[in-house]
């Protein structure tokens, strides 16, 4: 049972952890550690309940150490904590690539604690604890990978505390080996991340100043959700372009021969082969859960049509609040400046989907299953 948790490292990822199990699982002490004035504000928002001044101090007496650092630092922590962590330790992180986290567990950890790697597959644009969300993690993926030696039964039994507890956050776990999730993040994460830096450079760098500039306004919805996440600070990719650097340039490698593909294409004006790689995007794409965060438990999804009104969100999510539902995901889908946008809303069960459908209707909103 886990009565006593450490947080090393209280930003975005370990200030959400903190707030969401606070909410969750009160009856539990919350020990943080991080820079003294990040672990004030932590204080302040309720992500911890108690302050550590050094790592080691952090770890004493805890159930659970949860380290929420960038990798080179998780890495280091690991061996700077195992000889203070007390029998029966759990010892988990957050870091988005696997295989050196586990390697290092494994060398420097003692046989009493165990350890369990975790990436949740949640983030946001910014960082730091004031943007810390006790819902970053409703319906995301939540990667577990066990050490070499340890049995996926592990999960169920010795584990299982903190399976809970991830459970807890609103997160779905999905267990993978390291070097198999160091692979397909590189694909479906830090190589996207690369790309939205790259297209918005690709504006933003022409001689042109003009030409920038009317290109910035003449960019629509499509270019803004292909590079949201170019905002994210680049202290946050450092360690993970570097630690998954192999399977980074694999899937680089991948995608420059389609682009070069795709650009011979266009010389040849092949427009069939263009429409045949469109239409296998689209099966692709069209495969993906668009139900949930990740590809577990699909929910149910309702599509609402809204006007372009100041406050139209919170008047539809108020109607669903009024009727018990609750929205477990939400996504703009389409939008047009002065006539309104298209909703996508997903539920737990496709029986509170038909019941939002109705109460929408009824509210004057043209909502609809898919």
């Amino acid at each position: 049972m886990i009565e006593r948790l450490t947080v090393i490292g209280t930003g975005l990822i370990g200030g959400s952890l903190g707030l969401a199990w606070a909410q969750r699982q009160p009856e539990i002490t919350i020990v943080g550690h991080d820079r003294p004035e990040v672990l004030e504000r932590a204080e302040e928002r309720g992500a911890i309940d108690e302050k550590a001044a050094d790592p080691l101090s952090a770890v004493a007496d805890t159930d659970l150490v949860v380290l929420a650092t960038p990798l080179a630092t998780t890495v280091r922590l690991l061996d700077t904590i195992a000889d203070a962590l007390p029998e029966g330790c759990f010892v988990t992180d957050v870091a988005s690539v696997k295989e050196p986290v586990l390697d290092q567990a494994a060398d420097v950890l003692p046989d009493h604690a165990t350890f369990l790697g975790g990436h949740p597959m949640a983030g946001a644009e910014h960082s730091g604890i004031d943007h810390a969300d006790p819902l970053l993690f409703e319906n995301a993926v939540y990667s577990l990978c066990l050490p070499e030696d340890t049995d996926e039964a592990a999960l169920d039994e010795g584990l299982a505390p903190l399976v809970e507890l991830i459970e807890a956050t609103g997160s779905r776990p999905l267990v993978l080996d390291a070097p198999r999730h160091d692979r397909l993040v590189a694909a479906t994460s830090h190589v996207p991340q690369l790309l939205s830096v790259a297209l918005v450079n690709l504006v933003a760098t022409t001689e042109d100043d003009a030409d920038r500039d009317l290109a910035l306004q003449l960019a629509g919805g499509g270019f803004r959700d292909m590079t949201r996440i170019a905002s994210s600070p680049f202290d946050v990719w450092r360690d993970v372009l570097v630690g998954n650097e192999r399977a980074i340039h694999d899937a680089l490698s991948r995608l420059r021969r389609g682009l070069r593909t795709l650009r011979n294409r266009l010389i040849e004006e092949d427009l069939d082969a263009l429409e045949d790689a469109f239409d296998e995007a689209r099966t692709a794409r069209d495969a993906m859960p668009r139900d949930s965060k990740g590809f577990l438990h699909p929910l149910s999804d309702v599509y609402v049509r809204a006007p372009d009104e100041e406050g139209v969100i919170h008047e539809l999510s108020g109607h669903l609040l009024d009727a018990d539902l609750n929205i477990k995901d939400i996504e703009l889908q389409t939008i047009r400046d002065g006539t309104g946008g298209t909703f996508r809303l997903a539920f737990e069960t496709a029986g509170d989907a038909e019941e939002a459908v109705a109460v929408l209707s009824a509210a004057g909103y043209e909502a609809r299953r898919p």
